[in-house]
């Protein structure tokens, strides 16, 4: 599944995790995203859509 939202383009980004002793290691940040069934133009798809425009309400998924 891709790890993009559908909605506002929100994708993963890359970053360090940074442990007590202050060693470094690469890593990604992905977003939450959900497979919902949404309302497009009067027909039900499916999209990939990330869990702040789940909540926000940016789409209808009547």
């Amino acid at each position: 599944m891709s790890k993009v939202c559908e909605i506002c383009g929100k994708h993963a980004v890359a970053g360090r995790s940074i442990s007590h002793s202050h060693r470094t290691v690469n890593r990604m940040f992905a977003p939450n995203i959900q497979r919902v069934n949404v309302v497009v133009d009067g027909h039900r798809r499916k999209m990939n859509v990330c869990t702040q425009c789940l909540k926000s309400g940016k789409l209808d998924r009547s």
